[in-house]
């Protein structure tokens, strides 16, 4: 069971950090006013989660070692592994539906 939540907070933590980053440099460069300041706080918060993230998977040794529930060590390579045999299935049934719809 504790796999699993390693897997959930490894991915979690990976695709929010990547997420926060990008919605808050769209936020900044195209906002205006206030936008802009929630802008850089969405990629302050981002790097910081980016940050947690470096640490949990032990890339960042000057931090210590990582508590044993954000111990990404193993976890990350799988969980990565995984949402690309995902996307590469879910594109393969993409191809397939669009096919056989353009044939039909």
């Amino acid at each position: 069971m504790e796999g699993l939540v390693q897997y959930f907070l490894s991915m979690m933590t990976l695709v929010f950090a990547i997420a926060s980053i990008i919605a808050g440099i769209f936020t900044a460069y195209f906002g205006s006013g206030k936008s802009r300041a929630v802008g850089a706080i969405l990629i302050i918060i981002g790097l910081f989660v980016g940050v947690i993230f470096l640490w949990g998977a032990n890339l960042l040794s000057f931090m210590g070692t990582p508590v044993e529930l954000l111990n990404f060590s193993g976890t990350i390579v799988n969980g990565i592994i995984a949402v690309i045999g995902a996307v590469v299935g879910a594109l393969i049934a993409l191809g397939i539906f669009l096919l056989a719809i353009m044939k039909a």
